[in-house]
């Protein structure tokens, strides 16, 4: 059967659609964040999301049907990932937009920050500029296997559950930022409250390995990739 042209743009768009309804949810844009972190088992999803199990499946299913992600099956468990790095650049894109046309988005943030005590707005580009001079002391307060998958160059792994007992290993001469997910992860939110009580002079970074990603910023995997010297991407990059 030869398609019309109406009908080979429908077919097309209709396509096109399927992804959008996969995005069309919190929880599974939520899901999707957590996988650009690093693969996960759903019982590790459901923890992270407060869902249930079966939920979290049922999520996973929608996402798996627009191939959006991969499953992988290991011993009596299953594991998630990304089917591809644009997954995540697109999640992404979906944030930055929102954040910039939705006023309740930034209303949700601001009256959050109040809550948790922030002490002033920290501008975020010169922050990111200390960063990226290494004149600051990064500390990645995600799980250390997230750390692993991909960090920021020159970042400490200091999850925040390790935050308290490691905080005699930080000199206090040097300002300490923390990032996590991205803007709206809370652990680096905790990570500040915390070293700032201790007397540090501490900032959240807002961007996460995505942002740094997409801002051509090379981010590293393993553990010894923490001393490299931060420098503009090059081919082979991750």
């Amino acid at each position: 059967m030869t398609l019309t042209t109406r009908h080979f743009k429908a077919a097309v768009y209709d396509q096109l659609a399927r992804v959008g309804k996969s995005l069309a949810s919190g929880p599974r844009l939520e899901l999707l964040d957590l996988l650009a972190q690093v693969p996960r088992t759903v019982e590790s999803l459901a923890g992270e999301t407060g869902q249930s199990v079966a939920n979290t499946s049922q999520h996973l299913q929608v996402l798996r049907g627009a191939r959006m992600v991969e499953a992988e099956k290991r011993g009596q468990y299953v594991v998630y990932r990304l089917s591809d790095q644009r997954v995540a650049d697109v999640c992404r894109s979906l944030r930055v937009l929102a954040a910039a046309r939705v006023a309740e988005i930034e209303m949700l943030v601001r009256d959050f920050v109040a809550a948790h005590g922030e002490l002033e707005p920290v501008d975020q580009e010169a922050l990111m500029a200390r960063v990226v001079k290494g004149d600051v002391t990064v500390v990645d307060v995600r799980p250390v296997e997230e750390y692993e998958a991909g960090h920021i160059a020159g970042a400490i792994s200091m999850p925040l559950a390790e935050l308290d007992r490691r905080l005699a290993t930080l000199p206090k001469r040097r300002d300490v930022v923390a990032y996590c997910r991205g803007p709206y992860c809370v652990l680096a939110f905790e990570a500040v409250k915390r070293l700032r009580t201790r007397g540090y002079r501490a900032f959240r970074l807002e961007a996460g390995v995505q942002d740094w990603r997409a801002g051509g910023l090379r981010v590293f995997s393993g553990r010894l990739a923490a001393a490299a010297t931060m420098r503009p991407a090059r081919r082979g990059a991750r």
